[in-house]
Parts: structure tokens; C-alpha cells; sequence
């Protein structure tokens, strides 16, 4: 970790309450709205429920789609820009929202520690539906105050209509964004969320955990007459590993998340060596140790606390960030079977794959292309496992760039069902 020192011996940390983000490229979403997520749209519909001239807000959407919005910088309460408009100079424009007090970030830390699922959907970059109304997170209409220097009065002007549809792609791409503007940064909001998670597992375990056997210290150390005392009876091997200490943010300290990571892993293989006598990942290869190390990670996904994580095991072996997050993707699907799902297409023999594209039409779906071991439409895939199981990807529509979705089930049709919402 490179430090820099500033001051009487103080350590320099990054503030990630200060974020720039360079032009983000046009994309529309799959079912024409502007914004590709739920939370993304919501900051959409804020900002069009209160404007007072929807030709403004056409204009303003032209815009974005045309590159006229410059570097995005996002502080607390504030999301400022240089957008480009008739005249030469462009117009320095804003958005201003309210930040969330601490009750109210309590609230919201409370509702996102309550269930583990919770957790990681936030470390993997989506924002659980159940969080939508805790705390006021997502702007409601009247929320969102446009600022500009151009002559226009209009509420909002085509600049502040622009920036606002342009910061509605960068929470596509990254929902700490929003939590940034609410007030609160990456760093800390990720560091008290594996707080709060590791001391709840800590009370739990604690709270199940039979009293240990001891031997008083003076007994133990007391070398006179007969000898110490028999040692007591081996303790007995827990149905599960035990989870890491807690380790709270320290300047001097290692970064506490990869603390963490190393600590689960060696309770994790250290359990299972006790308990079977083997080491559960001799028999992976390089590739599939790395991919099962990353998605081990609570923070899997390409947040800020495991881009290094990401880099340094893609690095070690010769693939891409990108490559290692798809395939995490298909390990938390799967494990090494969707791991398999993902890198490997085969022939199945006749069957369940020659029987799914009748059913697949009979429950009202389209059309899928066969196609060696998968069926292909234009935004959703399924593949036939080695095991039997079918497993659902997404990509744009159109586009061969599929990633692993849901959870794999015997039947296709209850897996496009589960990708689909149905």
C-alpha cells in the first residue's frame, strides 16, 4: 500500500468524497428507457416529475446523447459540470440534493445489514429493491435543484436537463455514486457495512458457541509436586468455520477488507482440512483458485475496495479484470460446474436439450437458436450443464456478450422465469 506523509508524521489517505468521472459514452437500455437500472431511472423520473417544459428536457436529453456534457465531479449534496451549449464557452451547471443526516444513514445501515443478501447485492453493484424507500436514499420529486450560468430561467434548462440525464449513467455504472451524493463515501460506507455484518456473525456465533474447557493459570503453571495436569480432551470441531475478528479502519493499519479476506480463507481451509483430512482446493487449477478466491470476497465486483484484488489475480494469469469478474460471476452461479458452464460448450446426448426449446415455446417464450450445449435469443441464454442443470445469461440485445444470471434449476423454463422476474 503506498502511503504518503504529510505533516507532523500524518498519514495522507484518499477522500473518495470527491469522485470525477470523464464523459460517459451514450447507451440506451434494453427496453428504450434512458437509464439501464432500476435506482438510475428513479433519478430519471425525480427530475422529470418536477420540469416545467419537456422540451427543455428533450433538448437537454440530445445533449447527453451527443456528448455535450464534460467531466462529471460528484461531492456530497453537489454534482457539478461543464456542459457545451450554442455559444463557444460552456456553462458551468449543477445539481444540488439534500444529504442524509446521521439517523438517516443509520436507518439505511440498519436495513442493509439486516440481511446478508443485502450486503453482498451492494458490494456487487445493485441496490436490493427492498432498500428503495429506507432512509429517503433515492430522490423523490422536488428533490433534485438545478443550478446553471447560462441566461436561460427555465426549471431545469437544457444544460441542467443534460447533466442530470448524464449523472443517471454513471449511477447505472456504479450506485455508491448516489450514496456519495447523499453524503456518505465508498470507502466508509463499505467499511462500516463489513463492521456491522462481522460483529452481527460474531454475536451470533458467540451466542451458539458452547463454554470453553479451561485450567487455571496457576494450576497450569505450578511445576512443583506431581506435574502439571493432563491436558484437557480435544475440542470439538465446529459445524462450521469460525468468522475473522473484527478490524476497524486504522491509518497504520493494512486495508481492513483484505484482512478479512485472509483471515475467512484460512478458517475456511483450515476447517475443512480438520474435518476430512484434504485441503479442499489442491485439485483447482491456477485459473479456478483465483476465480474462487475473488468471488469469496464480500466485495466481488468491481467496486473500488477490489479493483486491486481483481488486477492482481487477472495480472498473475494472463486475463483481464473483465474476464475474472465475468467468471466470479459463474462461480457464485455455480462453483466449479458453472465455472465449466461458462468456458466450455459440448455436445449433449439426446434429451432434456432436444425437449427444452418445444417447452420453451409452449410457456409463451420466443424462439431460441440451438446451439452445441446452449439456446440463444437476442438478450437471454441458457446453457445445459454437465450436471444436468440449465443455467440463464443476459446480454444487450444483440450482442454476444453474455453473462452468467440467477440460479441454474433442472427445468429451462423456471430459469428464464427466474431471470425474468416471472
Amino acid at each position: 500500500m503506498n502511503r504518503a506523509r504529510a505533516g507532523h508524521g500524518a498519514v495522507a489517505r484518499h477522500d473518495d468524497r470527491r469522485r470525477s468521472f470523464p464523459q460517459v459514452a451514450p447507451r440506451e437500455a434494453p427496453d428504450g428507457r434512458f437509464a439501464a437500472t432500476w435506482w438510475g431511472n428513479a433519478w430519471v423520473e425525480a427530475l422529470e416529475d418536477t420540469a416545467l417544459d419537456p422540451a427543455r428536457l428533450a433538448r437537454g436529453k440530445a445533449y447527453a446523447g451527443r456528448g455535450h456534457v464534460d467531466a462529471i465531479t460528484v461531492t456530497p449534496g453537489r454534482v457539478v459540470a461543464y456542459v457545451h451549449g450554442s455559444r463557444p464557452r460552456p456553462y458551468r451547471t449543477e445539481i444540488r440534493m439534500r444529504t442524509l443526516g446521521d439517523d438517516g444513514w443509520e436507518e439505511f445501515l440498519d436495513g442493509a445489514t439486516a440481511r446478508p443478501d443485502h450486503i453482498a447485492a451492494l458490494l456487487d453493484k445493485d441496490v436490493p429493491h427492498a432498500l428503495e424507500a429506507v432512509a429517503g436514499l433515492l430522490p423523490a420529486p422536488g428533490d433534485l435543484v438545478p443550478d446553471c450560468s447560462c441566461p436561460d430561467d427555465g426549471y431545469p434548462c437544457k444544460h441542467a436537463a443534460a447533466l442530470c440525464y448524464q449523472a443517471a449513467r454513471l449511477l447505472d455504472e456504479d450506485p455508491f455514486v448516489l450514496f456519495l451524493m447523499r453524503g456518505r463515501g465508498e470507502q466508509e460506507l463499505l467499511a462500516e457495512l463489513t463492521r456491522r455484518n462481522a460483529a452481527r456473525s460474531a454475536a451470533e456465533a458467540d451466542a451458539a458457541a458452547p463454554p470453553m474447557p479451561t485450567v487455571p493459570a496457576r494450576t497450569a503453571l505450578d511445576t512443583a509436586g506431581a506435574g502439571l495436569p493432563p491436558l484437557p480432551a480435544p475440542l470439538p470441531l465446529p459445524d462450521r468455520p469460525g468468522r475473522p475478528a473484527v478490524f476497524p479502519p486504522d491509518p497504520a493499519a493494512p486495508d481492513p477488507l483484505a484482512l478479512d479476506l485472509l483471515a475467512t480463507e484460512a478458517a475456511a481451509r483450515a476447517h475443512a482440512f480438520l474435518a476430512t483430512g484434504l485441503d479442499p482446493v489442491a485439485a483447482l487449477t491456477p485459473w479456478q483458485d483465483a476465480v474462487r478466491l475473488a468471488a469469496a470476497h464480500p466485495g466481488s465486483g468491481l467496486t473500488a475496495s477490489t479493483r486491486a484484488l481483481y488486477r492482481d489475480l487477472a495480472r498473475a494469469l494472463d486475463r483481464t479484470p473483465t474476464d475474472l469478474a465475468r467468471a466470479v460471476a459463474a462461480w457464485r452461479q455455480g462453483g466449479a460446474e458453472g465455472l465449466a458452464v461458462l468456458e466450455e460448450a459440448w455436445d449433449p446426448p439426446a434429451g432434456p436439450f432436444d425437449r427444452a426449446r418445444p417447452a420453451l415455446l409452449a410457456a409463451g417464450l420466443p424462439a431460441f437458436r440451438p446451439w452445441r450445449n446452449r439456446l440463444s435469443g437476442r438478450s437471454l441464454q441458457l446453457r445445459l450443464g454437465r450436471d444436468g442443470l440449465w443455467y440463464g445469461y443476459e446480454s444487450d440485445a444483440d450482442r454476444e456478450d453474455w453473462w452468467p444470471r440467477g440460479a441454474p434449476d433442472h427445468d429451462p423454463v423456471d430459469t428464464l422465469d427466474g431471470l425474468l422476474g416471472r
